[in-house]
């Protein structure tokens, strides 16, 4: 499978995962977070939150 976490200038300053999780660590609910970020599908959010999930657990 292929990532779904991209580092890229180009698509939200190159760090859209990281907007995410500030978005979500200020108590804003993914519903808010993709309000502001309309070009960011709920599906390739919950598949980025989910790779990172996976990411974590794997260096745990």
């Amino acid at each position: 499978m292929e990532s779904v976490i991209v580092k890229n200038p180009k698509i939200l300053g190159g760090t859209p995962v990281q907007l995410l999780f500030d978005s979500l660590e200020r108590g804003h609910t993914l519903e808010e977070f993709l309000a502001g970020y309309p070009t960011v599908s709920r599906e390739l959010a919950i598949a980025a939150l989910e790779e990172a999930q996976q990411l974590l657990s794997a260096k745990a």
